[in-house]
């Protein structure tokens, strides 16, 4: 369940461009369809074909009518403001939704048969190695860079496994599907030309830069970046040369570049006399792409590449710097399915301009370049950048048409040289300037956009429906609302820990990976004690649960950052896992004695639905704002907690 679940998220993602913006959609989904598949068991006896042939009709219907960003379209990408190809949003991510729910109920299905068979903390306690097993196996797949295709028949062989019938008929139901699915998957590989990294699906193409012949590179189908010789872009587009021209200091012994890419940036700041340069960049398909950069950058002596997060590499490195970059670091898509957290979203917040600030020189600058298509964004920036460093910055509108803007701060007033026209300030309505616990850059009022909130609405009132239809009743599920809410409290947990972890170590894959598997040990850990050790009573675990929270909401994240590196791993994990852990094993003793194993299960797994549907809160409340929700969500777990009968014992 769980591999498929993330090979969901990676491959939509990549091909349907709304799901950048729609963060945990697909997700959402697959809890819905998980939890109505434990609700399923019981209901019938045959075989979930319905599973295979809806993956099937998905990946045809995707390869048929992706949606990618048109290339016609003048302007650039700004949050959810783009001409696309394809599907409206409408259409195409209601039948991702419904599908990947139909998709996981499927395997749910089987999963909740064997719980009746095993006692109910040994049927979990499988579940949870099989996911662990999942998420390892699609971590080694990222490592290797293995396509979709890879995918497909790791997918296809399981369904054999599970489904595999005696008769024909059955047998034509699973492996048709399968066919199709590992061959629409081999031809996507094999005609687009894709690389496949950890974030996107990467495709190049020759193009002409002021005559001369360049590479293309488009990620998820978004034009990103172009291997341009220094020269040309120097010649061509002002703003590459502005952040040299800003700063007071001439000298360039060490810059730091991040968002160093295919290697434009970096051939530039060689051109301008740099000694040595650090090129910072996250993902390892685009940094390979930049040995083929026509100027040869990445093979010069003077620079040092770091495949890395560019505010982990701030927060983590000694070195000192006279010229900090970045370099458009915009990355287009989302650090997992679980938050609406993007790649670059620490990299503009006040707390990493500090931080850019603490590795300059004396006489050093700190210079960002884009395209922002809105000016607030410009003014809000620009703020983020008086605010950390203590003076106005420089700023460069160089077009008005999709403001090209540069801006640029010493570490000092008199390290940075501005031109003619000083930035008079932010006007009246420009948004503060984000901090860590609320990087959401293009969010520009405090709000839930109502796109989000209309989307959200549909997706409970249709979860609503389909579990009516599935299920039956909703009075199966009334003696477990307990179990509902804990699954609640669960997701905004987890949500909180990616998040967290993200600032602490940085937004790359491997964090991710870690994160989620890290959960998933504390949760497993909870059972095996449950199972192994008599535990506390469940008014007892509350009250650590309640300790673990206020724990996490009293430790600042500015003073984690402070720690050297392996000691804020073990104070993180301390901090983030010590409420996940008290909160499984509430609900390991609460479902050890639940009566009805599927029905029980299933009303968690949904509530871990509307779980995810209240992360979106966040941009409202700020990421720390979760674990007041989450205190909210468990204290009404606790009310609901069944009462024992006077003289009748618990189950242990």
């Amino acid at each position: 369940m769980l591999f498929l679940e993330l090979a969901l998220i990676r491959w939509t993602g990549s091909n349907i461009v709304h799901l950048s913006y729609f963060t945990n959609f697909v997700l959402l989904g697959s809890f819905l369809g998980i939890g109505l598949g434990f609700l399923r068991v019981g209901r019938t006896k045959r075989l979930p074909y319905y599973s295979p042939i809806t993956l099937a009709a998905l990946v045809v219907i995707i390869l048929l009518y992706p949606v990618t960003v048109d290339r016609n379209t003048e302007g650039v990408l700004y949050w959810t403001s783009l001409g696309t190809t394809g599907p409206p949003p409408w259409l195409i991510l209601p039948v991702i939704f419904c599908a990947a729910a139909v998709i996981l109920m499927g395997p749910a299905e089987l999963v909740g048969r064997c719980f009746p068979e095993l006692s109910r903390l040994e049927a979990y306690r499988y579940d949870l190695i099989g996911s662990l097993t999942g998420i390892a196996l699609f971590t080694a797949l990222s490592f290797l860079s293995a396509p979709p295709v890879v995918w497909g028949t790791i997918a296809a062989v399981a369904y054999a496994a599970l489904l595999w019938p005696p008769g024909l008929p059955g047998k034509i139901l699973v492996v048709l599907p399968s066919l199709i699915v590992v061959g629409a998957l081999a031809s996507e590989t094999l005609t687009a030309g894709a690389l496949w990294s950890p974030y996107y699906k990467v495709t190049t193409k020759d193009s002409d830069y002021g005559g001369t012949p360049v590479t293309d590179i488009q990620v998820n189908g978004i034009p990103h970046q172009q291997a341009v010789p220094a020269a040309q872009r120097l010649e061509l587009e002002r703003q590459y040369a502005l952040p040299y021209e800003r700063q007071a200091k001439r000298s360039l012994d060490d810059v730091l570049i991040v968002g160093a890419g295919s290697g434009t940036d970096v051939a530039i700041a060689l051109s301008k006399g740099a000694k040595h340069v650090d090129a910072v960049e996250i993902d390892p398909q685009l940094r390979g792409l930049g040995d083929r950069h026509p100027d040869r950058p990445y093979a010069d002596p003077r620079v040092t590449t770091h495949v890395t997060d560019g505010r982990a590499f701030l927060e983590q490195t000694g070195k000192k710097y006279d010229l900090i970059l970045f370099a458009l670091p915009d990355s287009l898509t989302l650090v997992s399915g679980a938050s609406s957290l993007r790649l670059e979203s620490y990299l503009f917040t006040q707390e990493a301009m500090q931080a850019a600030r603490a590795q300059l020189k004396p006489g050093g600058t700190f210079s960002m370049y884009n395209y922002y298509r809105e000016r607030w964004l410009v003014d809000r920036l620009a703020a983020t950048m008086q605010a950390a460093f203590g003076h106005t910055p420089c700023v460069d509108v160089v077009t008005e048409a999709g403001q090209q803007a540069v801006i640029t701060a010493g570490v000092t007033r008199d390290a940075q040289v501005c031109g003619p026209a000083e930035w008079a300030g932010a006007p009246p309505g420009t948004p503060e300037p984000s901090p860590d616990d609320r990087p959401f850059l293009y969010l520009k009022d405090r709000t839930i956009p109502p796109i989000y909130i209309i989307t959200l609405s549909l997706i409970l009132i249709v979860s609503l429906l389909a579990v009516r239809v599935v299920a039956g009743p909703y009075e199966r599920m009334r003696p477990y609302g307990d179990l509902f809410l804990l699954g609640v409290g669960f997701l905004l947990l987890e949500t909180k820990s990616v998040t967290g972890f993200a600032l602490l170590f940085g937004t790359t894959w491997v964090v991710n990976a870690i994160v989620f598997a890290g959960v998933l040990v504390a949760v497993l850990a909870a059972v095996e004690v449950t199972r192994r050790f008599r535990m506390p009573p469940l008014p007892v675990m509350y009250g650590v649960l309640a300790a673990g929270l206020l724990l996490a909401w009293l430790v600042p994240n500015a003073w984690l950052l402070g720690l050297p590196v392996p000691l804020r791993a073990v104070a993180a994990v301390a901090v983030a896992f010590l409420p996940i852990f008290a909160a499984n094993v509430v609900f390991a003793k609460r479902f050890a004695d639940s009566p009805d194993s599927t029905t029980s299960f299933g009303a968690n797994l949904l509530g871990a639905m509307v779980g995810g549907c209240l992360e979106y809160f966040a941009l409202l409340v700020g990421y720390r704002g979760l674990l007041i929700i989450a205190a909210v969500v468990y204290l009404g777990a606790f009310v609901l907690l069944p009462r024992v009968r006077k003289g009748v014992p618990a189950a242990s």
